[in-house]
């Protein structure tokens, strides 16, 4: 493939102030998650304007099910940036550009099939979450719609996971930032403009996801991330990053499928409840950005530092993730807690949806700390050898975190069913993080554990044939 030629890929975390590095890559990868759920919201808000209830529930059941094809590419996206940063913070560079390479075809392949299979069991999926009459129809049509793009999401969130990996946070951004903008242009357009309801909205998500992949895809290309893959290393490469993702997506899994026993018990209480909770769980994303991106900007300096053998930064790393944490939920609070009434006039919210959307306003808001706690011990767990940790703990706080808690508040309403979801993320955060501190004060130079977490590069199946063939993609990337 033509172009300029490829940039080689540095171990930019390996120095310098690490304050700098986590506030530069969580706010660059915060904007450039903002601008991505800020589809969502204004997909809700213009879905709002058109006055049918049904429509906005719609949105909820399908958002659920999206959530959980979501959670597959980011488990993806963190493998393959986990051991690219790893490779990268070593030395290895050309390693880290075959492995990328290998493991970004499997995780198109997987990502086709996945969507193909939700857009094919819509009706049935729907219908398990208690979405009934226009409200399922609706959504199921646009799950057809949007669920066979699964692999240009994957493609634009695992180009923008390598982007990272090298420390090229703004170009990431600057990928998802058009796309969003392109978004930002269509909806109206299609959802109001031309009275296509949902269907104008899964068009214009589409769209806007192939722009990201297409565009994420050059600039990885560009700095020297992706090659044309090595057939005989594919299988070898996917176990190496797989050690890491699929704990990842297991991990991620664990939040939609929360969601989903919430979203059930919600539809008990009727479609306005719904509509609350739907509102709610697209303002989170776009309120707390900052805190969802260090998830993944923290990573890359974890694994770069780790690769490195300097130990000292990556407990550093983890510290200060850690007071952006609580700075940015304190924040986030303060300014809904001041707007929450334009917020409820904003998204057309009425009886059970507004009191929804002021008690997570007032209070129930406070738990994202505890949240953002254990994205950034995941974040830990993914990068320092230890990703069955994350799994752990995820899943703890889906289930036992969440199924008693909702359950007992059912008794108290829609309000008790919210106030729920929130108290099993204290108990599972605040165990989080302690354990992510112990498995840092573990790591120590040369002993078994972090050998361990180091990656291990299978040997060329192909001899020096092997080693040539990657050599000349190297040079012609």
């Amino acid at each position: 493939m033509g172009g300029q030629p490829a940039t080689r890929p540095k171990a930019a975390f390996c120095t310098g102030s690490i304050v700098r590095h986590v506030v530069v890559m969580a706010g660059t990868g915060a904007i450039g998650l903002m601008a991505v759920f800020l589809v969502d919201l204004l997909n809700l808000f213009y879905i709002s304007w058109l006055g049918d209830p049904a429509l906005t529930a719609a949105i909820g059941f399908s958002g659920v099910i999206s959530f959980v094809q979501i959670a597959v590419s980011i488990g993806l996206s963190i493998g393959i940036g986990a051991i690219t940063g790893r490779l990268i913070g070593a030395g290895k560079m050309e390693q880290a550009q075959r492995v990328a390479s290998s493991f970004g075809i499997v995780m198109l392949g997987c990502c086709l099939l996945i969507g193909v299979f939700t857009a094919w069991l819509a009706p049935l999926l729907l219908a398990l979450l208690g979405a009934q009459g226009n409200a399922a129809r609706q959504a199921a049509t646009f799950l057809r719609i949007v669920s066979p793009g699964l692999p240009l999401i994957a493609a634009g969130m695992g180009c923008s996971g390598l982007l990272r990996a090298i420390g090229a946070a703004r170009i990431s951004m600057n990928v998802t930032l058009i796309g969003a903008m392109i978004s930002a242009i269509a909806d109206p357009v299609l959802i109001v403009g031309l009275g296509l309801g949902l269907k104008g909205a899964a068009i214009s998500t589409i769209f806007s996801r192939g722009i990201v992949a297409l565009m994420g895809f050059r600039c990885a290309r560009r700095h020297g991330l992706l090659a044309w893959p090595v057939r005989t290393h594919v299988v070898a490469d996917t176990k190496l990053v797989g050690q890491v993702a699929m704990p990842a997506i297991l991990t991620n899994l664990a939040t939609p499928v929360g969601s989903v026993f919430v979203t059930h018990a919600m539809a008990g209480f009727g479609l306005a409840a719904v509509a609350g909770q739907a509102t709610i769980e697209r303002i989170v994303p776009v309120a707390f950005a900052f805190v969802f991106a260090l998830t993944g900007s923290v990573g890359p300096i974890m694994s770069q530092n780790l690769g490195a053998g300097k130990l000292d930064r990556v407990r550093a790393t983890l510290v200060a993730s850690l007071w952006l944490v609580a700075g940015c939920v304190a924040l986030t609070w303060a300014i809904l807690f001041l707007t929450q009434d334009l917020v409820v006039r904003v998204f057309s919210a009425q009886g059970t949806a507004a009191m929804l959307i002021h008690l997570f306003c007032n209070w129930t808001i406070a738990g994202y700390v505890f949240i953002g706690m254990l994205f950034v011990a995941n974040s830990a767990f993914n990068n320092l050898g230890h990703p069955l940790y994350s799994t752990l703990f995820n899943w703890g706080r889906a289930t036992l975190g969440t199924i008693p808690f909702v359950w007992m508040g059912m008794r108290y309403g829609p309000g008790g069913v919210q106030v729920g979801q929130v108290l099993g993320s204290v108990l599972f955060g605040s165990c989080a993080v302690l354990t992510a501190f112990s498995v840092v004060r573990r790591l120590h130079p040369g002993d078994r554990a972090t050998e361990q977490a180091m990656p291990v590069i299978p040997p060329p199946q192909t001899g020096e044939a092997g080693q040539i063939e990657l050599d000349e993609l190297d040079h012609s990337a």
